[in-house]
């Protein structure tokens, strides 16, 4: 049961600490982001030219790990793992699924994955004509200016967002070891927000509660006017990172699947974690596939 957690007598608690604290397992890093895309060839001259990305694994995906997935139509597909040419440790992993169709920010699920990076605006002018389509131009953050971030499309349609930590805003994020970091927050999208926290209800970790803003690449992607609002709260990982998670307009649609397959696109999540978790793959309320990998 997804709310189901060892129990511990009160003498072994530590001073100082919440029983709700100890009980509970807690979110780590983000390990890996699992996308399912049509060509995989295309993927990798794209992220090893444009955004200096490096392949560290190839191969084909093993029964077993298509059974654990409850997707055996990827038995045998090919696949390619990317990292950061500083070598951070978060990955990213293609799988070839001809039949996988989407378009980030309209359907539910995990939409974005934000990447550090160490000057936007540099990178912004490189990838002018490039496959990644600039959506969203490098501007500094409402409340937070010193953070730049743009918007992008990248071949696959997914939807990338590159961020620029300025210092001084008193957040503790990621910092870029290579022009083009790590994958430092992932973001999904649904209809119930509320829905969407509880699947990390059973973790320790700190939430900030939902507000409502504009997101313009939200609305634009819908057809809806510029300001419209959008909520979005945030679960923090440590290490710099976090989960976005977003109230989706009501003309979005859930997330096609393949037959026998994962959802199309962006489909999974792969998370460290402190202590037990009360599964190792859990499908949350926007149908998002999240993986829990204990340290």
């Amino acid at each position: 049961d997804l709310h189901s957690f060892p129990t511990r007598r009160s003498s072994d608690l530590e001073p100082g600490l919440m029983v709700e604290q100890v009980l509970k397992p807690r979110l780590g890093r983000i390990r890996e982001v699992t996308y399912t895309v049509p060509d995989i060839a295309a993927i990798e001259a794209a992220y090893t030219r444009w955004l200096r990305y490096r392949v560290i694994d190839r191969g084909e995906i093993t029964t077993t790990q298509a059974l654990t997935w409850d997707a055996p139509a990827l038995r045998a597909r090919p696949y390619i793992t990317l990292a950061p040419a500083s070598g951070e440790s978060v990955a990213i992993r293609f799988i070839a699924e001809p039949l996988a169709r989407w378009r980030s920010l309209t359907s539910h699920g995990w939409n974005v994955s934000e990447i550090v990076v160490q000057d936007v605006d540099a990178l912004a002018a490189e990838l002018r004509n490039s496959p990644f389509r600039i959506i969203g131009e490098p501007a500094g953050l409402t409340r937070f200016p010193m953070i730049r971030a743009m918007q992008v499309m990248g071949p696959a349609d997914e939807c990338l967002y590159f961020t620029e930590v300025g210092d001084g805003s008193g957040l503790s994020l990621a910092q870029a070891e290579s022009f083009v970091g790590r994958i430092f927050i992932v973001v999904a999208g649904g209809p119930d927000l509320p829905g969407l926290f509880q699947t990390y209800a059973p973790f320790a970790n700190e939430i900030d509660p939902p507000v409502a803003t504009p997101v313009r690449v939200i609305s634009a992607a819908n057809g809806l006017p510029p300001e419209t609002l959008h909520g979005h709260g945030l679960v923090k990982l440590g290490h710099g990172s976090l989960i976005e998670l977003d109230h989706y307009p009501s003309v979005t649609q859930p997330r096609f699947t393949p037959p026998n397959s994962l959802p199309s696109g962006m489909a999974m999540v792969s998370f460290e974690t402190l202590g037990a978790a009360p599964e190792s793959l859990v499908r949350g309320a926007a149908g998002e596939l999240v993986e829990f990998v204990e340290t």
